[in-house]
């Protein structure tokens, strides 16, 4: 047996507030719409990993999830400029990644990252 595919699946009421911020600032595509239900992705391949940690290194909280951008500082403006809180960062961290860490709409911890 092997795993296929990983989904993240976070509880709120109104799935239409993850647009902005998975869709219209990350460019996440909607692959689907059941009204209770919106699920965020990309059509093109992508590693699935899952991590367990017992910090977010350099004494930061464990985010909710990860995501890795192709333009941090892209990332961080339009996330500065829609409201969204920046919790941490931008840092270049030791292990070569850089990375902020920002507040989504349902109040999820989410490190933005780039690998440097």
């Amino acid at each position: 047996m092997k795993v296929k595919r990983v989904v993240a699946n976070f509880a709120t009421k109104d799935p239409e507030r993850a647009r902005v911020f998975y869709q219209d600032i990350l460019g996440m595509d909607l692959l689907m719409d059941h009204g209770w239900i919106r699920t965020y992705g990309s059509q093109s391949q992508m590693t699935v990993q899952i991590s367990f940690a017992s910090e977010g290194g350099s004494g930061t909280p464990v985010p909710d999830l990860s995501i890795e951008v192709d333009d941090l500082d892209g990332a961080y403006q339009q996330m500065k400029d829609a409201g969204f809180s920046i919790e941490y960062g931008p840092a270049s961290e030791p292990w070569g990644v850089r990375r902020f860490y920002v507040r989504d709409p349902f109040e999820r911890l989410i490190n933005i990252l780039v690998h440097i």
